[in-house]
């Protein structure tokens, strides 16, 4: 090997500034989108209560500021269960549509390398024990529950 000019030099690219901008539109976000986001917030705070056990502690205690049912339990008491504990502790209660989509919402699956959900667990009641950070999706949900 020589080193007699080989000397090549490479320019290296120059850091280019990627402005993100918000091109979401600047009127209401739905109620479920809201509540999409809520649920993402407080499970990065770990303020999430899945499952029927931990839901009905969480209401018992009075811990939950927020309720999650889906519509299409299989189970009529279940349902009974957590709709009396909410109008007992005037906690506010919302209900979805799919127990696949709620699990989807608070981490019950596997993400794969494409960010897609893999091995979703159906998911029929989440209580929301702390919100964690606000967002606009809080403030919301806040409107829609007052509104009601």
């Amino acid at each position: 090997m020589s080193d007699a000019g080989d000397d090549i030099e490479v320019e290296a690219p120059a850091a280019a500034e990627v402005a993100v901008t918000s091109d979401a539109p600047k009127g209401k976000m739905s109620v479920e989108d809201a509540l999409q986001q809520v649920l993402k917030n407080a499970m990065l705070e770990d303020g999430l209560a899945r499952g029927l056990r931990e839901c009905a502690k969480a209401l018992d205690k009075r811990q939950a500021h927020l309720c999650v049912l889906v519509e299409t339990v299989t189970e009529a008491e279940y349902l009974k269960l957590i709709e009396a504990l909410c109008a007992e502790h005037k906690i506010n209660l919302i209900k979805v549509g799919d127990a696949k989509v709620l699990g989807t919402w608070v981490g019950l699956c596997k993400i794969d390398k494409e960010g897609n959900p893999r091995k979703v667990v159906g998911c029929s009641c989440v209580v929301v024990k702390n919100y964690g950070m606000e967002s606009e999706g809080l403030h919301v949900l806040l409107e829609y529950f007052k509104n009601r």
